[in-house]
């Protein structure tokens, strides 16, 4: 799985687990709703700015939108 797609979901994850709409979420980041729209659905590559900036509207470390989980790793090939 590619970084963008292992951020997409961790983005629409820790939203939702925070109860957030896209809406919400962009206005606590001051982003666009249609860019987090965008970015949930792997189309735009974030820069590291914005992630950033949507880790802390969400209360969470940067680091912990680009993790990837453990079956993801066990799953790639070297």
């Amino acid at each position: 799985m590619e970084i963008r797609e292992v951020f997409a979901q961790n983005l629409r994850a820790a939203r939702q687990a925070k109860g957030m709409s896209q809406e919400e979420l962009a206005h606590r980041a001051d982003i666009d709703r249609t860019y987090i729209s965008s970015l949930e659905r792997s189309v735009y590559n974030a820069s590291i700015d914005v992630v950033e900036r949507l880790a802390m509207a969400l209360g969470t470390e940067a680091a912990e939108l680009l993790k990837r989980s453990q079956e993801t790793s066990t799953n790639q090939v070297d």
